[in-house]
């Protein structure tokens, strides 16, 4: 994704959409963004993207509860997965992109509240690093900025912001400078 057509506030958007849409529960909402973001972002033509959709969507609807089927989530993930490394020219390694993702699901539901996030970076750190083709130290600044984003959100969905509105600018804004750290993946 880091090329000429990767747009950082782009993805940023989408990202604090489908947010929006996840904690909302407006299933179909996250569905039509998540099929913006793969044709934007990871040219994946129509009717992949609304496959693409379908599988971040199904994931998703699977992990609300906390009791949830962990197998079937990383079947779905490692399908959308695939789609964006097929279209995208992107060359990630399809299985380990899709744990790194249900990892970072896992670590942060884990420690909201918590005030060390060091596995959550590091999650991120290896996710990044693994599906920007960018080395752990060139993906760390994104990692650390895509942490701060994520406690901004926790503000918000557990409902100790003062400015629920401001801070999801706050979020965008995080996830731009996230998203715009990422350099050119490694030779």
């Amino acid at each position: 994704m880091a090329n000429a057509t990767f747009d950082p506030a782009a993805v940023a958007y989408y990202e604090v959409e489908g947010w929006k849409a996840y904690y909302d529960r407006s299933w179909i909402r996250l569905l039509r963004l998540i099929v913006a973001l793969a044709q934007a972002q990871f040219h994946i033509p129509f009717p992949q993207s609304i496959l693409a959709a379908y599988h971040i969507t199904r994931a998703s609807v699977g992990w609300v509860p906390k009791e949830h089927d962990s197998a079937g989530i990383l079947r779905h993930l490692r399908d959308f997965y695939a789609l964006a490394r097929r279209y995208s020219g992107m060359s990630f390694n399809v299985e380990r992109a899709a744990e790194l993702e249900l990892q970072y699901w896992d670590v942060h539901r884990q420690l909201v509240g918590q005030t060390d996030k060091t596995a959550f970076i590091d999650t991120m750190t290896q996710l990044h690093a693994e599906v920007f083709g960018i080395t752990e130290a060139d993906a760390r600044e994104s990692a650390k900025l895509r942490v701060e984003a994520n406690n901004v959100l926790d503000t918000i969905t557990g409902r100790t912001s003062t400015d629920p509105a401001g801070d999801w600018k706050r979020c965008e804004s995080l996830l731009q400078a996230c998203y715009g750290s990422i350099k050119s993946p490694q030779k």
